[in-house]
């Protein structure tokens, strides 16, 4: 079953963008291991602190393995060093995906193609 994380980090506003930067290669390290579709942190245009996360990995197993391996760990190491002032993260587990356009291109709120 797809998983998504998605949260926030906020760090200090002058070391967001060094933050970032100096994190591209642990992302696209994940971005390489098996199971991650996708792996994106962001700048906030509006929080000058804060970094957005957005991650998709196609299993439990996939993002258990993410946890255990070298690139987690540094980013780990990476982040206590810039100095995290607040973060939040959840994941979710997905049991139903579908466009959020109908056949029509209509925007649709409710799971319309669900059995």
């Amino acid at each position: 079953m797809p998983i998504l994380i998605a949260g926030t980090i906020d760090v200090a506003a002058e070391k967001r963008e060094t933050a970032l930067r100096e994190a591209e290669p642990f992302i696209r390290a994940a971005l390489e291991e098996p199971g991650c579709v996708a792996y994106d942190w962001s700048l906030d245009p509006y929080n000058p602190q804060r970094i957005h996360v957005f991650e998709e990995w196609t299993g439990e197993k996939e993002l258990a393995f993410h946890f255990s391996a070298e690139p987690y760990k540094n980013m780990a190491a990476h982040l206590a060093e810039i100095g995290i002032l607040a973060a939040e993260t959840k994941k979710y587990r997905v049991d139903h995906a579908e466009p959020v356009y109908d056949p029509e291109g209509v925007p649709r709120a409710d799971f319309f193609s669900a059995p």
